[in-house]
């Protein structure tokens, strides 16, 4: 079965490039046609890998969760899953040109990765493992989506001269609805990820929260996307401020997984 999941992940890195392509090749040539196309090799991508994740599952007889490679893998399922959704939900297949670069650099941080199976260490032989982590996955999804979005609110007015892409990409009332949409459940998501980390880190270590490097800034990413939604809720905050909020906050979610990983060990450094 690994070596399935090894066949399916080069399939589906290969498709992920496809599609990035044939989405710049629809904002290009202004073809409707192309966008259905660059979709669909998206889908495609997107159902191989999710076989290759339960592959991977099935072969190394656990949940597919536990290192930089498998958590890296499933963060760039969720940034595609969440991305479809969107775009299904809103028919915004631009979107496509712009998520599919994250989607394919993520998937090429985990083709970068060791692929060993290796056995489990104790703290990770938790049945808390798949309800912490998955929810990590979609938050972070989630919030590729806002990052993506405020990106293309902030280049909106540039682009307001090219007729097409104005056509074509919604107005900044509609493109901060669902930018508001976007964080939404991925701060839902992020708070269950801490929840069940405290859960999981007390029955572990013996203590609900020891400020270790990843927990601290996963605590910080919270506290932005946060701020945001009081500021919207309370205060109507929209626009270009909401926007940038929204690409800050995707940048602190990249450095609690990417940065402290390399750069501020601790216990979650198996990740």
């Amino acid at each position: 079965m690994l070596q399935v999941e090894n066949t399916l992940f080069t399939i589906v890195m290969i498709s992920y490039f496809v599609a990035m392509i044939a989405y710049f090749i629809y904002v290009a040539s202004k073809k409707d046609i192309v966008s259905k196309v660059a979709f669909g090799i998206q889908v495609f991508g997107f159902v191989l890998h999710t076989v290759a994740i339960v592959c991977r599952g099935i072969g190394a007889g656990r949940l597919p969760l536990t290192n930089q490679y498998e958590f890296a893998t499933s963060f760039a399922w969720g940034l595609c899953l969440l991305s479809l959704v969107f775009i299904i939900r809103f028919r915004f297949y631009v979107m496509g040109a712009f998520i599919s670069p994250v989607v394919f650099l993520m998937i090429g941080y985990a083709a970068m990765q060791s692929r060993e199976v290796r056995e489990l260490m104790p703290a990770l032989r938790s049945n808390w493992l798949g309800f912490h982590v998955s929810t990590a996955i979609i938050a972070y999804g989630a919030f590729g989506v806002s990052f993506v979005v405020g990106i293309i609110f902030l280049l909106r007015d540039r682009l307001k001269a090219h007729g097409f892409l104005d056509q074509h990409i919604p107005d900044k009332e509609k493109l901060d609805l669902i930018e508001y949409r976007s964080v939404a459940p991925g701060i839902l998501f992020l708070t269950f990820t801490i929840i069940t980390g405290a859960i999981w880190a007390e029955r572990a270590w013996g203590s609900y929260w020891s400020w270790d490097p990843k927990e601290t800034w996963s605590l910080v990413t919270w506290i932005i996307y946060a701020t945001y939604l009081h500021l919207r809720i309370r205060r109507g905050y929209k626009g270009k401020s909401a926007a940038v909020f929204a690409v800050i906050g995707f940048i602190c979610v990249l450095f609690t997984y990417v940065g402290v990983n390399t750069l501020l060990p601790g216990v979650h450094s198996y990740k």
